[in-house]
């Protein structure tokens, strides 16, 4: 191969990596739109960020159902306070921690084309996030072993006895 060639290769490389990161920054700027919007109470925004059949999983007690109670409009007394976002790909993960009613939270935010398409939602549980790829890609036999690699684990329940739970990618 050619030194221009390489070079090439290389400037493509780098691009690719460029929207990559652009792209995550955008998913993470979508979502922390929506808790702006969620903590002021600005509903048109709210209805603009997420889809209309937004898909939803919640794990926890379900006294602690405060998003939903926040989205269907039956309830404005709990604030979400992000302390962590982190993207994925097309998922962002956000952990926050609310003192009043003493629980830690975890949304996985899964944001495709500038949409919220789905929501999983964690109270007082600590959560890994975790990537599972066969250790043969080549490999058409399906008893290949799996490698799960840890992508991102939760920190503020980690005094807390709680559930654990991992969320495969």
């Amino acid at each position: 191969m050619t030194l221009e060639k390489h070079k090439e290769l290389a400037n493509d490389i780098e691009a690719r990596l460029e929207v990559q990161e652009e792209n995550q920054y955008s998913e993470e700027r979508v979502v922390r739109a929506l808790y702006e919007a969620l903590n002021s109470r600005d509903v048109a925004t709210v209805h603009r960020l997420l889809a209309a059949d937004l898909e939803w999983w919640f794990h926890g007690p379900p006294s602690h159902q405060h998003l939903m109670h926040l989205l269907t409009g039956s309830t404005e007394r709990f604030l979400f306070v992000p302390l962590t976002v982190s993207a994925i790909g097309s998922l962002v993960i956000v952990e926050g921690f609310n003192k009043d009613c003493n629980v830690c939270w975890v949304h996985a935010w899964t944001v495709t084309n500038g949409i919220i398409t789905q929501v999983r939602e964690y109270f007082n549980t600590s959560l890994t996030v975790a990537r599972l790829s066969n250790s043969d890609e080549g490999s058409p036999s399906p008893t290949v072993p799996v490698n799960c690699q840890s992508v991102w684990q939760s920190k503020l329940c980690d005094s807390k006895s709680v559930p654990g739970l991992v969320l495969a990618l």
